[in-house]
């Protein structure tokens, strides 16, 4: 294999001790865990650099390839995406791209739930955060134009790009080789059923998944710990601020909770204006939930052909619902992190076998 590198040795050598003590970051905090972060132990700090020297040959290898090598991590709201990419970045040199198309607008950061800075752990996010909520709704061609662009970069930087979100039209339009805006791959009567469709991208998909009536309990209970997280205040300072404008925010405005509070505080606060709110954002998250499960199944062999790698973390979610804090991050570590760690390390051999 011919291996092209577009800077000097020495410079090489300066980004692998750059790179290598940074191995030293301790792994990310579970939200599954108690919130203790583990010291990392001297297996941990070995098993981060045989990684490092995994990836650091596909990095030399992709200088002469068309195609990026991406992992892409898939799930219904809940299921824990966020944190499975900030575990996969903190094993391997990585930065992740937002493919939710409601946060990657500034503003109401509670309500739509987005990872918060700390528990980021220094990772660089992509499209989170980023688009003014006043310049229109992002349509998904052009997410497809910014989620390459934010690719294109990571991967020249010689880092992998993990691309984590629940919006599958937005992550259909990002990696299918085609994409062909007046068409929708997730209509039972679409023609490309049974077809195994092209990808834009050399993709390993992982997908977060958490048995129904177990992930229902658990976006109920969400809720509730947004809610008692200052959801409520954040989206009344919201209304106030939009005054006698709704409509400003066309994207932002799509995101659970913000109109089922609306008729709240314009109409009257009362306790039971106040409870059917928040009875209807637990009943539409549930509803966006099961969507989002029906559109993975259409991506994966039941519809587009992709092959998705799925991961359950019902156990760990289960076990955080009964509120035992080291049982559930020992269930994400083993039944999620591990599979993911292994799936993305065949994935990556592969790229120069």
């Amino acid at each position: 294999m011919r291996i092209l590198f577009s800077k000097t040795g020495s410079t090489i050598r300066a980004l692998v001790l750059s790179f290598l003590q940074g191995l030293q970051r301790p792994p990310a905090a579970s939200k599954f865990s108690s919130g203790h972060q583990s010291v990392m132990t001297a297996v941990e700090s070995q098993r981060r650099r045989r990684n490092f020297q995994l990836f650091y040959h596909p990095w030399r290898a992709c200088c002469s390839r068309r195609k990026e090598s991406v992992v892409v991590i898939m799930g219904a709201t809940g299921t824990g995406k966020s944190k499975l990419s900030i575990d996969l970045a903190t094993r391997f040199p990585a930065e992740v791209v937002n493919a939710d198309k409601i946060q990657v607008y500034r503003g109401l950061d509670i309500t739509t739930n987005k990872i918060p800075l700390a528990e980021r752990l220094g990772v660089p996010h992509h499209l989170l955060g980023e688009l003014d909520p006043t310049a229109g709704e992002l349509p998904a061609a052009k997410f497809r134009s910014l989620a390459a662009s934010a690719i294109e970069g990571i991967a020249a930087h010689r880092r992998l790009p993990v691309v984590a979100g629940g919006s599958n039209s937005f992550i259909h339009a990002l990696l299918a080789a085609r994409h062909d805006r007046r068409a929708d791959p997730f209509a039972s009567g679409d023609r490309r059923r049974g077809r195994r469709e092209q990808l834009r991208y050399r993709c390993c998909f992982l997908w977060v998944d958490v048995e129904a009536t177990v992930l229902a309990e658990h976006l109920d209970r969400r809720v509730e710990e947004m809610v008692a997280a200052g959801m409520v205040g954040e989206l009344e300072a919201y209304f106030a601020a939009e005054g006698a404008e709704p409509g400003r925010h066309p994207g932002l405005e799509k995101a659970i909770g913000v109109a089922e509070f609306r008729e709240f505080f314009q109409k009257g606060k009362g306790a039971a204006e106040y409870a059917a709110a928040v009875s209807a954002i637990k009943a539409n998250t549930r509803r966006l939930a099961e969507e989002q499960v029906r559109k993975i199944g259409r991506l994966g062999e039941g519809g587009c052909g992709w092959a998705l790698r799925r991961v359950d973390a019902t156990a760990a979610v289960q076990a955080r619902l009964g509120g035992a804090g080291r049982a559930a991050a020992a269930a994400w570590e083993r039944d999620v992190v591990g599979p993911s760690v292994a799936a993305a390390k065949r994935f990556l051999e592969s790229v120069v076998s």
